[in-house]
């Protein structure tokens, strides 16, 4: 609703004001029928006057003892219902108090200070949890907001890199246009333009987590991991090896010099989720753990299993160079990498999406991502699912 639709409402009582009316209206209606059932016990009396026997004198009717209480019983209506509009001022004041500092918070939040609290004291009531549930929202609020500035900040960053490089190359050729190494300079240019591909890419698979539904089907890890092992070529054994993930685990040879040692200790592990993104999932992991690994000697191991809970786990840990536990912290955020990691020379660096991505992923299907620095170097990553 537009602020011109809300200014163009009429304007009507305030909360305050019809609740001290229904105080008061309650009062008055409550000393009403008490005073009326008492007038009507008076028809029980007698309409003439009487005389006490043996001289106990004189004894009033039923018009004598009207004409006393009606009187009395207006004015004890009309001061109930002055003390019911008083009174019902000042405790609805009160009881209205909360409301107002929600609206205060609500105006300056409204107006993008989300820093505001509005940190309600007293007992654990309705008005109580309202502003406490307030507050919840705006510390999200807040932290969203502080994320998708960093992130905007560290995406413009990110693909201003590559035409940054671009530039520099073609200024650099054209500056020595005898000297220059055409191929290595296309080469170069198809290197940059294939990350900013996949920067693009990444950034739409993060947008498109945030808002798709997900199609969910039953889906045994394991499986999934033997299909994204298929599907990386740094893990994928040649034919001619007899190489290949071995299902029942162990050790399976990897493609290419210095590639790292691929133990798996796969168990099954069914989860109710989208195959197709858990696939994605598994990937990222995999593929994070061959790039940031030793440039020799490495190995990545990885397991499916359910845990004490009977909740389906997959863990992907690799080798590595040590890592401080304040950088794995921020790891699933978008764009941060860890510079002591250790990078294969042969290996073109990542977009810094994979772990945001893997985050996403999780949360869309009520999964708990949590990293860890190995004591002897290296990242181990925990995926957690709910039971299916």
């Amino acid at each position: 609703m537009t602020a011109s639709a809300v200014g163009q409402r009429r304007a009507g009582l305030s909360v305050r004001l019809r609740l001290t009316l229904s105080y008061a209206g309650f009062l008055v209606l409550a000393g009403t029928a008490l005073f009326a059932a008492l007038l009507l016990v008076l028809r029980y009396v007698p309409d003439e006057n009487l005389m006490v026997q043996d001289g106990g004198g004189f004894a009033p009717s039923r018009s004598d003892l009207l004409d006393v209480a009606v009187p009395l019983s207006a004015a004890a209506v009309g001061f109930l219902a002055l003390v019911g509009l008083v009174g019902g001022w000042i405790l609805a004041g009160r009881m209205l108090r909360p409301l107002d500092r929600i609206s205060e918070a609500a105006a300056l939040a409204a107006d993008g200070a989300l820093d505001h609290r509005i940190a309600l004291e007293g007992p654990d009531d309705e008005l109580r949890r309202l502003a406490d549930t307030f507050d919840m929202m705006l510390t999200r609020l807040e932290r969203s907001f502080e994320e998708q500035r960093r992130f905007t900040a560290n995406a413009s960053h990110e693909l201003r890199t590559p035409n940054t490089v671009v530039k520099a190359l073609l200024e650099v050729a054209q500056a020595d246009p005898v000297g220059r190494d055409v191929d290595r300079l296309l080469s170069r240019l198809y290197e940059t333009n294939e990350r900013s591909i996949a920067m693009v890419e990444s950034l739409l698979q993060l947008a498109r987590l945030d808002h798709d539904s997900l199609r969910a089907e039953p889906v045994d890890l394991a499986d999934v991991i033997r299909e994204a092992v298929q599907a990386l070529p740094e893990l994928d054994a040649p034919d001619s090896a007899g190489g290949g993930p071995d299902p029942a685990g162990g050790a399976a040879p990897s493609a290419g010099d210095g590639a790292p040692e691929l133990v798996l200790t796969l168990d099954a592990a069914a989860v109710h989720g989208n195959r197709v993104l858990l696939g994605q999932l598994a990937g990222n992991l995999l593929g994070n753990a061959v790039r940031h690994n030793l440039p020799a000697g490495g190995r990545v191991r990885v397991g499916t299993r359910l845990d004490d809970r009977r909740r389906p786990t997959l863990v992907v840990e690799n080798t590595g160079a040590p890592l401080d536990p304040a950088v794995v912290a921020t790891l699933a955020e978008p764009f941060v990498r860890a510079d002591a990691r250790t990078r294969r020379p042969d290996r073109a660096a990542g977009s810094g999406l994979g772990l945001s991505i893997v985050a996403s992923i999780a949360r869309a299907h009520g999964a708990e991502l949590a990293l860890a620095a190995r004591p002897d170097g290296g990242l181990s990553a925990t995926v957690t699912f709910p039971p299916s």
